[in-house]
This record gives structure tokens, sequence and C-alpha cells, in this order.
């Protein structure tokens, strides 16, 4: 028996006063669908999903639910206009005995129902709508980036309510591994056409390179063929003076055919440039703690950062990850230890607040008005990593038209201020990159762009950030913020840290024998010898498993460089892998002089 549809949309067409959203759409949700919604920022994802709720009217088309059915919509940017606290607008509209779902989802999304609604933040505000959505528990949740400023404790606990869940839903996210985790199918929008595979998001590069390929054979193949029908034309003329008026009009239709095929979209042109480099060591703390009022935000801290590395800065909301970060450029002094910052360091900052975008302001001003961007009488250009650049040129590199160039910040979508908050900072060189969640509401290319930039940057980094594929992709340290203080070291990304940890929980569980496990005796007796700091033994711990990483990363690079024709054949190859060779081997030997200062501090 053929199932009845959850959701369809049949002929829908959509204008916003210039190039058609979408035309004739059709597409089918049915029960228990998992879909995911990609597409670049700015081709009509959140649109769509707006149509699907109902609160977008299509020029054209029809939008049915199956009878008894209900469709649920969390939206980026909530309106809770007439609500005093977040908990007034997440039971708005429920029934008494459905509020234990919203309280449920307070709990999981760790948020305060009784928060005044004029003192919330953005944040707050999206996880009260993501707590209103559940508590509504319709038959398809719309989903539009639902694990922005949620933490990774929080992240996961709502994956395990959509996997738990027999509602269909549809999800447009940045977070790799939330998709992988959740999608069963993906919608992909390009280019005013949605096509659905049924497979999950790490199937959809493939599938979208496919795509492409198809479409630039079919391309060449009408442009051989009008190439070929034009020049019977001519010679028809010359010739025969008669021309057979029926091909004729064929060539005109190849030609509006060819015409009317829209480009894609290219990628945007992101670049980093290191400036001068800094010294080997970036930033040493040394036995930093700090505190506001009776919270501690951290305790007997110290940490080494080396040129070059990537740190990762990881943990709830609220346990003083932007904090660490000021602490760690020296913008916030400690109660107590110290901070000592290596030299030359140029410093590029991308907050997450996006504060340094005003929303008044235009694109063009945006720029030209950065005291770092600014070009001495040229009101049209801007400062690109020392060279001038026209303004919109450079708008262009990060995928804005020309018509955006006099539009006010607060018109972008989030994804388009996270393009513009780029745009800013990688138009000044730096050797320090300071990134404060920066994948928020950026599209998955970007996002893969930006990792590959970071790859290849000869700068060191530190990264706030809860997108775990994206922390696994590019951090070579993480630093957990576990709350009252601890933050503990560990060698590698998420993945990494997630592991070490579970690895350590299941070796603090009591074992049905008496007396400790062996392994929590030796733990015990190594925190406490030669008195070091809970962060030292950790250190002390790790530190052999980052030498040997050190030492394979050597040995890797000495095999590509003793090739050899490297040298002539791919000189820029060649420059890189040596200065990531001196970088390793100077981490290494800061690696090994570590192990031995905090192994003979703790022999005492």
């Amino acid at each position: 028996m053929a199932r009845i549809p959850l959701l369809q949309l049949n002929g829908i067409s959509l204008t916003f006063g210039g190039d058609p959203v979408f035309s004739d759409l059709d597409l089918v949700i049915q029960p228990g669908d998992r879909l995911a919604l990609v597409g670049r920022n700015g081709s009509g994802k959140s649109t769509l999903m707006k149509v699907m709720a109902g609160l977008v009217e299509p020029d054209s088309g029809q939008v049915s639910i199956a009878p008894g059915n209900t469709v649920g919509y969390m939206e980026q940017e909530p309106s809770m206009e007439g609500f005093a606290t977040l908990g007034d607008y997440a039971t708005s509209g429920l029934e008494p005995g459905e509020l234990y779902r919203v309280e449920r989802a307070a709990e999981g999304l760790k948020f305060d129902p009784d928060r005044p609604v004029a003192t919330a933040s953005g944040g707050e505000r999206r996880r009260a709508a993501l707590a209103k959505l559940m508590g509504e528990a319709p038959d398809l949740m719309l989903l539009d980036e639902p694990t922005n400023h949620l933490d990774i404790q929080a992240i996961g606990w709502l994956e395990s309510e959509l996997t738990a869940t027999r509602a269909g839903y549809v999800i447009i996210s940045h977070d790799r591994a939330f998709l992988r985790n959740l999608a069963r199918a993906t919608l992909w929008i390009d280019r005013s056409i949605v096509r659905r595979q049924d497979k999950g998001i790490d199937a959809f590069e493939a599938w979208r390179d496919t795509v492409w390929e198809e479409e630039d054979t079919q391309r060449h193949k009408l442009n051989r063929l009008i190439k070929s029908e034009s020049r019977w034309a001519v010679e028809g003329i010359s010739a025969r003076r008669k021309r057979n008026q029926g091909r004729v009009r064929a060539l005109r239709d190849l030609r509006a055919q060819r015409g009317a095929q829209i480009q894609r979209q290219g990628a945007a042109a992101l670049a980093l440039e290191s400036g001068p480099k800094s010294g080997r060591k970036v930033i040493e703390a040394v036995d930093i703690s700090k505190a506001y009022d009776d919270k501690v935000i951290l305790r007997d801290f110290s940490l080494t950062v080396q040129r070059g590395e990537r740190v990762a800065i990881v943990g709830p909301n609220g346990t003083g990850k932007t904090t660490l970060v000021n602490l760690l450029l020296g913008r916030t002094e400690p109660d107590s230890g110290h901070v000592t910052l290596g030299t030359n360091l140029e410093v590029a900052y991308f907050d997450q607040a996006r504060a340094q975008l005003d929303p008044d302001m235009t694109l063009w001003d945006s720029l030209t008005g950065d005291p770092d961007m600014r070009v001495s009488g040229k009101a049209d250009q801007v400062m690109v990593r020392g060279a001038p650049r026209h303004v919109i040129g450079y708008l262009k590199d990060f995928l804005f038209d020309e018509a955006q160039a006099r539009a006010p910040v607060r018109s972008l979508s989030g994804g388009e201020k996270a393009r513009l908050l780029l745009a800013r900072l990688m138009a000044r060189e730096s050797n320090l990159l300071v990134l404060d969640e920066p994948t928020n509401d950026l599209d998955v290319e970007t996002l893969d762009l930006l990792q590959e930039l970071l790859d290849d940057y000869d700068g060191t980094v530190l990264l706030v950030s809860h997108d775990r594929d994206f922390l696994d992709r590019t951090a070579t340290t993480t630093i957990a913020m576990e709350g009252q203080g601890r933050a503990v070291i560990h060698a590698g990304g998420w993945s990494d840290y997630a592991a070490h940890r579970a690895a350590a929980e299941q070796a603090d569980r009591p074992e049905p024998k008496a007396g400790k496990p062996r392994r929590e005796q030796a733990r015990t007796q190594t925190r406490t010898k030669g008195g070091l700091s809970f962060t030292e033994t950790h250190r002390l711990e790790v530190l052999p498993d980052e030498i040997s990483r050190l030492e394979a990363e050597i040995a890797k690079l000495q095999d590509l460089m003793s090739d050899p024709e490297l040298y002539t054949r791919e000189p820029v190859k060649f420059r890189k892998a040596t200065e990531a060779l001196v970088t390793r081997q100077e981490k290494l030997t800061a690696a090994e002089e570590e192990w031995l200062r905090l192994a003979e501090k703790a022999e005492g």
C-alpha cells in the first residue's frame, strides 16, 4: 500500500524581484524522512523551509500537508514580541500535559526559562525556540541551523532526541558530524533547482561533482552544436541564398537555451597570508588562575604554544572558553600566574558575536572604514595583504554581488555576515589567527575551503568551536574546559579527547575486586609525586604520544624531500615541506625538553 506523503510541494515558483528563487519545484517528504538540506549560503535553504512551514507564500504552486499532520519550524531569529520570559515563549500554545517536554528540553539544551526576553542573548533565544519545537512534537520538524550556539554536550542531547523520535525532519546545518549522525537522505539546492539523493551527507560531494561533470559535458556538446549550425547558416547564405528557415529557428532556440543556462557560482576566493614569522614560542602561560566572584574559571593552568600549532578550546557553554582566549592573548589579566607572549606577533581575531560589524553600515563602508584596510585618498579601494583592491572586486571574491555592496550589513544572512567578517580578517597579514566560533552559519563548501587554508597557514591558530568534524580536521592540540577551573590538554582533535575521556571514565569505575585498580593507583601516585599540578601530570602522560606523532610527521616529510627532482618539479611544495619540517623539528625539540623538565620535577 502506497504511503501518503507527509508534505508535498507541487509546481512551486517564487521570485523576490529578481532571479527566481524556485521555478516549478516539485518535492515530496514522506513520514519518517530524515533529510539534510544543503546548498551555498544565499541559495534559498531558509526560504524553502519557510515555504514548507507556510510562512512564505509562493507566487504559484501548492503546498499540501497530509490531513491530521502538523509541521513545526525553528527559525534562526525567532520573534518573541509580547512574551516576558523565554519560558513564556517556549510554552505558548501548549496544553498543560505537554509542558513537561519543554522542561525536559530546557534541561537538555541548558537555558533558563525564567530569563527575561529583553535580556536574553541570541543564543538563548534560539535554544528557547528549539525547546518550543520539541515541546510541540510535530509530525515534521523543520530545523534551521539548530546547533548554532549549542555546546557539544547539548548537541549530543539533541542528536539523541532526534535519533529516538518517530517524526520526520529536515535539517539545515553546517555541522557535518551532526548531519552524518542523523540524515539518511540529502536535499541539495543549486541555482533554483532542488535535487534529492537517498544517501547521507558523506555521499554529497561525489554526487555534486557527478552532476556538475554531466552539466559540463552537456554544455560542451551544446556549444559544439551551435558552432556547427552557425557555420551551416553562414555557408547557406553565401552558397544558396536560400535557407531552411526551420533550421535557422532551431539555431535561434539553441542559442536561447545556452543563454538561459545559469553558470555555477564559483567558490569563495578565501586566502590567508601570514606576516613576519613570530618567535618559536608564541604563548607561555604558567600556573594561571582566574575567577569572577565565586565562579572559578581556571585554576593553576600552564600551557606552551609553539609556532605553527593549532590549539582548539572546547567545553560546555559558560565554562570560560573565550575568557581563556583573552587570558592567553594578554587582554585579560590572570588573578595569579603569568602569561608571556612571543615576539613579532600579528594577531587577527574572528569574534563569534560579529561585534566588529556595524549593522547600520553598508558592506562597502565596512571595508573602506576599516583603518587597517583604508587606502589614503581612495574611497573605492581597500588594502588587501599589502596591495590595493577595488571594493567591488574584493567583495566578489567572497561571493557578494555588486548590488549588495551598498546594502546594510543587517540585511545579510548569518552566513553572509560570516563571509564579510572573513573578508576583513583575511585582508591583513597575521601570524596568530584567533577564531571564536568561525563555523556558525557557513555552508559546508566554505568550511572545507577554510579548513584547507588553515592547513596551509604558516602561522599559529587558536580555535574555539563546537563543530566536532571541523575540530578533528584542524586541531593538533585540544584544551577541554571541564568546569570548576579544570582545563585539560590533549593531543589531537575532538575525537582524540572524547576517546581519552571515555577511557578515563571507564578506568574510574569501581571494579568488583577489593581495592583500587592498578591503573587508578598508578594515576594517584603520578598526580601526587613531585608536586606536579593536574595539568602538568596530564602533559607528562600525553607528551610521549605527541613526540611519537611528531617523529612520524618528520619521517614522512623527510621521505617526501628525498625525491631529488621535487625542488625543480614543484618548488612551492618543496618550500612548504621544508618550512613544515623545520617547524615540526622545533616542536619536537620543545616537546622533548618539556618532557625532561616534567619528568625531573616528578622525580623531585
